[in-house]
């Protein structure tokens, strides 16, 4: 008899690797942009979730044009909370009980009154969205690693104005194959600093060269994927001897093309060698599913038993920012979750 499987969207768990336009939901896409009359194309609306690949430049130019179309009906305050609450609320629904938000204000200032008051109109609706789902919720601001890096330092010195009042790191996203991550290496002195924990994507489209350089240069305490880095033993261990945590987003490797199919993430590979993984859904409007989805979706291609789930759901804790009540709450519910039989909280 096939042992019975529980509910992952039961699975108390941190999610740490989500992007604030990214996080959007289609209807709330659709929503805005039949409000206004922005135009989406076909692959925003009747073929979505797009078909993606990001394995040449012409591949991510297209995965930047739907993210920027999407950023673009952001348009009011109301705009801003009502993005804020719903990816609490999906969280919340997946068994989130911390989420880390990862924003570059410089891409909404323009429309929102710079780089400040955007900042404060985030923080203020992650503030609502706690108070009205119970979920934690801390702010990551990041850099764009194909903008000059003098913008960065701008917004290291930015997030370190907020430490303690909702920020909780600072990290450096876009394509990894542009620019010189050493060039940003100020920018996220300033941030470490400032107690600020340094989380650059790292190890996605680029190789374990790029994963050394957000370790060596940036002192990455967690990478945005990372998961390239099973390429090179070596540097894996260090990662695992350093504690260095990685952000793993598989639909996201799958639907950009880093590997062919979830069998050939090297979920297993990882956690053999060591390493602590935190399972993300990095944009969920753009790769079509949420947090409890990556679980399933490991679960399902590498044969993962509901011991190693709560596992890697331990690790999304434990490698948070959380705060310690919300850390030992979750964790301690975690066990529950393994240890129940209530039909309600299982899958046969």
């Amino acid at each position: 008899m096939e042992p019975h499987r529980r509910d992952v969207r039961l699975l108390p768990k941190a999610h740490l690797h989500l992007h604030f336009t990214g996080s959007m939901r289609h209807t709330t896409l659709l929503d805005l942009a039949d409000r206004d009359g922005v135009h989406l194309p076909d692959a925003l609306r009747q073929d979505w979730p797009p078909q993606l690949s990001a394995a040449d430049e012409k591949g991510w130019f297209r995965f930047q044009r739907l993210y920027d179309i999407a950023r673009s009906v952001l348009r009011t305050e109301d705009d801003v909370r009502r993005l804020v609450l719903e990816a609490a609320e999906d969280d919340v629904r997946d068994g989130g009980r911390w989420l880390e938000l990862q924003v570059d204000p410089s891409g909404y200032a323009s429309k929102f009154n710079g780089i400040t008051a955007f900042t404060e109109l985030v923080l203020d609706a992650v503030r609502s969205a706690e108070r009205a789902t119970g979920i934690g919720i801390g702010v990551v601001i990041a850099a764009n690693r194909t903008r000059h890096p003098m913008d960065a330092r701008t917004l290291a010195r930015l997030a370190s104005q907020y430490v303690g009042r909702g920020v909780v790191g600072f990290g450096l996203s876009n394509d990894e194959r542009r620019g010189d991550t050493w060039a940003f290496e100020r920018a996220f002195r300033i941030a470490r600093n400032a107690g600020l924990v340094a989380v650059p994507h790292g190890g996605e489209l680029g190789g374990p060269a790029n994963v050394r350089v957000c370790f060596e240069a940036l002192q990455a305490r967690r990478l945005g994927h990372g998961v390239r880095s099973a390429e090179d033993p070596d540097l894996l261990a260090r990662l695992v001897d350093a504690d260095v945590a990685l952000e793993v987003c598989p639909a996201s490797n799958v639907s950009l093309g880093v590997y062919p199919s979830p069998e050939d993430v090297p979920v297993q590979q990882l956690l053999d060698a060591g390493a602590q993984i935190a399972l993300g859904a990095d944009d969920p409007l753009l790769f079509g599913s949420q947090l409890a989805a990556q679980y399933d979706l490991v679960r399902c291609a590498h044969g993962l038993p509901d011991e190693t789930l709560a596992e890697l759901a331990r690790m999304s804790l434990r490698v948070s920012c959380a705060p310690d009540d919300i850390r030992r709450k979750a964790l301690d519910d975690v066990d529950t979750w393994l240890g129940a039989d209530d039909p309600r909280a299982v899958k046969g």
